[in-house]
């Protein structure tokens, strides 16, 4: 089984957003996948109540107990686990960023979310995994993208959630974009994302 762990010190980054989009992706994939929300707020667990299909499996649990359900998820089966983090920079922080295979760090194309960064990257760091930021929420023909990518301080991924409304209603009712609005760019942004995954986790 392997590990993606999405994470950011700073709150409303979209982490949740790509934990969902890349679970229901991955079961579409094959794979047997386990959400497990670390995050107090719990919003990938609610997400979860709104939905009419059974899976993903989603599994809201304290940080500190996250080694437990790795190894329970792995003993039942599930082939990829996907850790929704709460927004912190602590001593569960590292032991998240040592559970998992790559790390995915969403960050909106503003100062405050950019300087937030750092300390993630340092915490990935230590633990030795590969630490991978996603631009999210971007607007459409700025070149926000382009500037915050110049100034990010570590690996960029090539793809990118724009600021689309087709993100939003899709949580809203419980879905992720793919399942909401198959065919929208916001469907492809998830797939792209799922897929350049994929590929570093080498599944």
């Amino acid at each position: 089984m392997k590990t993606i762990a999405i994470m950011s010190r700073k709150g409303g980054t979209g982490k949740t957003t790509l934990a969902t989009h890349i679970s229901v992706a991955a079961e579409k994939a094959g794979h047997t996948p386990i959400l497990i929300d670390l995050d107090p707020q719990a919003s990938a667990a609610k997400w979860g109540d709104y939905r009419d299909a059974e899976s993903p499996a989603i599994i809201a649990t304290p940080a500190s107990r996250v080694q437990q359900w790795l190894k329970t998820a792995k003993d039942n089966g599930a082939t990829l686990a996907i850790l929704d983090t709460p927004p912190n920079a602590g001593h569960d922080a590292l032991d998240v960023a040592n559970a998992a295979n790559l790390v995915l760090i969403p960050c909106k194309p503003s100062i405050m979310d950019l300087d937030a960064i750092a300390s993630t990257l340092s915490i990935c760091e230590i633990a030795k995994v590969s630490a991978h930021i996603v631009l999210n929420s971007v607007p459409a023909r700025t070149t926000l993208g382009n500037q915050a990518r110049t100034a990010l301080p570590g690996q960029c991924a090539p793809c990118e959630f724009g600021h689309r409304v087709a993100f939003v209603h899709a949580l809203n009712h419980g879905l992720t974009a793919q399942e909401y609005l198959p065919k929208s760019k916001a469907s492809i942004e998830a797939q792209v994302l799922y897929e350049y995954v994929e590929k570093q986790l080498e599944v």
